[in-house]
């Protein structure tokens, strides 16, 4: 049954901090959900449905939904990583659908800034019960290794060049000047990307996300409800998520799950890629921007570094004007989780309430997408299509 204009997005909120040391990680929940609420006009008396991943406090909602003294009528969540707020948004609408619930709100947050995690260079030490820990750890492989061996193996395939991925940090930082709550607001050259010092050969620290506090939040409705608020109209025209797997070790480097949940959300939403005016796309890396772009057919596979060159994805001067908040890149990583902050900037780019420099004129069709844990270990990956009506 089609999603399509089953819910949508009354409220979006934004933490402002990007460094919490004096907060906990459920009050930021709380705070992006009162901030959510307020956007929408709406209450907590009002939310019956309440979804969030595993950053929450004890890795239940049901801790968080008793900490927010919510009434509830559906309760989900669970670990979907970074995607997984663009993935409750599909989750809250069919629960919407199904007449379980009317008003869902969907929050995340986290300090890893604050209690100084190095984001990307730790070994992942995984609990000896997951199924892939007994082949995998013994290895101490990291985040950064994962992705600078995808970014070795695209060049190799395909002649991208570390020139190409860099446009991606600037054309980032191209937006992020404009966010006065960006964690970095300098805008970087080329040079200056290839120049920062290797971290996982071929990437540069400057290919690498930030690492912030904060989050986000969400209030997703039946639209007879959306209608009675005095707030722009955002409707969910499509989505999809999808699952891809290590494969017995054999991993396809050069795709992401971006290559399946891309084109259920385009079905879905009946949409070409002509008509998406923005697009937000999870970039924790530079290469994961490059192979998402390909995978969810704003270009063909191989060719995604010459797409992102020359600024194509800046506001005002490129084809597919991206992640116009700064991104992960520059303004905010939230929990190391960027799905939340791509679902709010689109929200934001449909409502006309983007910064007036990055603004897309005529904003109608927008479209969410990130990933959500890491390529080849529990690969889940998510696509919203979002109309402004």
């Amino acid at each position: 049954m089609s999603l399509s204009g089953a819910a949508y997005i009354a409220g979006a909120f934004e933490h402002p901090t990007r460094f919490a040391p004096d907060k906990s990680v459920a009050l930021l929940h709380a705070e992006c959900a009162r901030g959510a609420l307020d956007d929408a006009g709406l209450t907590f008396r009002d939310v019956d449905a309440y979804f969030c991943g595993g950053e929450a406090p004890g890795a239940s909602p049901a801790y968080m939904a008793d900490y927010l003294n919510l009434n509830l009528k559906h309760l989900s969540g669970g670990e979907l990583g970074g995607s997984g707020p663009i993935g409750y948004i599909g989750h809250a609408a069919a629960a919407i659908q199904a007449g379980k619930c009317d008003v869902a709100l969907i929050t995340m947050a986290g300090r890893p800034r604050a209690v100084g995690q190095a984001t990307g260079t730790e070994k992942q030490n995984f609990p000896s019960d997951i199924p892939f820990s007994p082949f995998d750890v013994a290895f101490n492989w990291s985040i950064l290794t994962i992705y600078g061996s995808y970014a070795r193996r695209h060049m190799h395939e395909f002649g991208t060049t570390s020139e190409q991925m860099a446009w991606v940090k600037v054309s980032a930082s191209h937006h992020a000047q404009h966010n006065p709550n960006a964690r970095l607001r300098q805008v970087f050259t080329v040079e200056e990307v290839v120049n920062s010092r290797f971290v996982a050969d071929p990437l540069h620290m400057l290919d690498c996300c930030v690492i912030t506090d904060g989050g986000g939040g969400l209030v997703v409705t039946r639209p007879e409800i959306a209608k009675s608020l005095k707030r722009p109209l955002v409707k969910l025209r499509g989505h999809g998520q999808a699952m891809t797997v290590n494969n017995g070790g054999m991993v396809d480097m050069v795709h992401t799950g971006a290559a399946l949940s891309g084109p259920l959300a385009f079905a879905e939403a009946g949409v070409r890629h002509a008509d998406i005016k923005y697009a937000s796309v999870y970039d924790n890396f530079t290469i994961m921007v490059v192979m998402q772009l390909e995978d969810l057919g704003f270009c063909k596979k191989g060719e995604g570094g010459r797409f992102v060159m020359d600024g194509n994805l800046i506001s005002g001067v490129g084809k597919l004007p991206w992640n116009t908040d700064g991104g992960g890149m520059c303004n905010n990583h939230p929990i190391n989780r960027g799905g939340m902050t791509k679902a709010i900037e689109a929200v934001r780019q449909l409502r006309g309430e983007a910064h007036p420099r990055v603004q897309v004129p005529d904003c109608n069709i927008a479209l969410a997408s990130g990933p959500g844990l890491i390529n080849g270990v529990g690969h889940y990956h998510s696509t919203a299509i979002l109309e402004r009506e």
